[in-house]
This record gives structure tokens, C-alpha cells and sequence, in this order.
């Protein structure tokens, strides 16, 4: 028996990965490699870990590359490639540009810019008991910035009894993993926009959940954290 809910992961692939040039001039941010396995191919291991049958990416700089490494690859697990089109969508709109296609109302959405490992099913599986237990429509992964490898990362949220809030000095990093429900993005009449922008909104009304994470959080942030993550793993 499945226990898992969700079965649809959406993963980020689309941006040009600016702080990482010279490295992502040539080459998508998620086809860079830690201990000789690309950024995408690990988190596409965590979602396979979490029994999730469909998983969609968006793509938009050297979208190619990305097409092709998926293709030579052949993951057990269906992987359906859908393009930002003409214009980089922002996450946001990159989001809502894949549920266009998506049957279910809720789904988990990864940044493989984190360094994914097994270390986070746990959270990420009492993450998704806690959405529908309380019947929310959305949730945040976030991890106190203690943990975090690179020590320059600002925090983005404060957090209490799982809601999230914003002031001057945030102690909590998002870590690039979140379950959302299509409901949040219906009355959305952009195609181009942050997530940030439903995020801010939520805040507002004290309505954007969080849920902690404990792991040690690495996440490529530019070149000189990429270089520093490469003689760690």
C-alpha cells in the first residue's frame, strides 16, 4: 500500500544559474555535478525514494542539455519535460505552467540546487502528514540557519507553531521543497511571476505554513560554495 498522497513531483530546472558562471555558461545549473552525480539526478533519486510515480520539469536555459540528459538516463519513473516557451517564466510562473497538465490538486515541488539526500524522506513524508491532516494548502520546508553550510545565506522566514512570518532578522532558510494546491495559483492572470509574490500574500493573511527541517542544509548557492561543496562530497 502506497503511503505516500502525493504523486507528482514538479522540479525547477529552468534558470540560468547566473552565480555560477563561468560553469553555467555552458552547462544548466542542474546538470553540475557533486561526487560525480548531477544536482538533477539526485533529487530525481529522492522523489523515486518517495514512491512518486510522475515527475515534471520545467526548462528553459539550454533546455537541450537537460532533454538529453533525461533521455540517456532513462529513469525508471515517467518524467515529463515541459518548456518555459519563448520567455523564462520565473518560478512562479513555472509552477503554474506545469499544473496545466497536472490531474492532481496537490503536489511537492523541489529547487535541485539543494543537495538532496535520504536524510530528508523522513521530514518530507510527516511534512506531507501534517498538510492533510490539517487540511492546509500549503507547506514549506525550512531549516534554521544554523544548518546551513554556506553561512552567508540571509534566512527568509521566522517560524511559530508552523506558520511562517516575516521581519527584519529571519532565522529559518526555505530549503527548496514544498507542497502546494492548485487552488493557490487559479486566479493567477500572469504567466510570468515569482512564487515569492503567492508567498508575500499568504504571509499577509497568516496563512503560509512551515514545517522544520533538522538535517544539515548544503545548498549550491554560487561558485565559491560549489567549490567548497566539491571537496566535501
Amino acid at each position: 500500500m502506497k503511503m505516500f498522497k502525493i504523486n507528482t513531483a514538479l522540479v525547477l530546472c529552468a534558470g540560468y544559474g547566473k552565480r555560477l558562471n563561468p560553469l553555467t555558461l555552458k552547462n544548466p545549473k542542474p546538470l553540475l555535478k557533486l561526487n560525480d552525480l548531477t544536482l538533477l539526478e539526485n533529487t530525481i533519486n529522492l522523489i523515486k525514494k518517495l514512491d512518486i510515480s510522475d515527475i515534471k520539469l520545467n526548462t528553459f536555459y539550454l533546455k537541450d542539455q537537460i532533454k538529453i540528459f533525461i533521455e540517456q538516463k532513462n529513469f525508471d519513473v515517467k518524467i515529463e519535460i515541459i518548456e518555459d516557451g519563448d520567455k523564462i517564466l520565473d518560478t512562479g510562473g513555472g509552477i503554474l505552467n506545469m499544473t496545466n497538465s497536472l490531474n492532481e490538486q496537490d503536489f511537492l515541488v523541489f529547487n535541485p540546487d539543494t543537495v538532496w539526500s535520504i536524510d530528508y524522506l523522513n521530514c518530507i513524508k510527516e511534512m506531507e502528514n501534517f498538510y492533510f491532516s490539517k487540511k492546509i494548502q500549503n507547506i514549506l520546508m525550512v531549516v534554521n540557519k544554523d544548518l546551513s553550510f554556506d553561512k552567508k545565506l540571509k534566512g527568509d522566514f521566522n517560524l511559530k507553531k508552523n506558520l511562517l512570518s516575516k521581519v527584519d532578522e529571519n532565522q529559518y532558510i526555505y530549503t527548496g521543497c514544498q507542497i502546494l494546491n492548485k487552488n493557490l495559483l487559479k486566479n493567477i492572470n500572469k504567466k510570468i511571476f515569482s512564487i515569492n509574490e503567492i508567498w508575500n500574500a499568504l504571509v499577509e493573511k497568516n496563512n503560509l505554513f512551515g514545517f522544520e527541517s533538522v538535517n544539515k542544509f548544503s545548498h549550491v548557492t554560487d561558485l565559491e560554495i560549489y567549490n567548497k561543496l566539491l571537496k566535501r562530497y
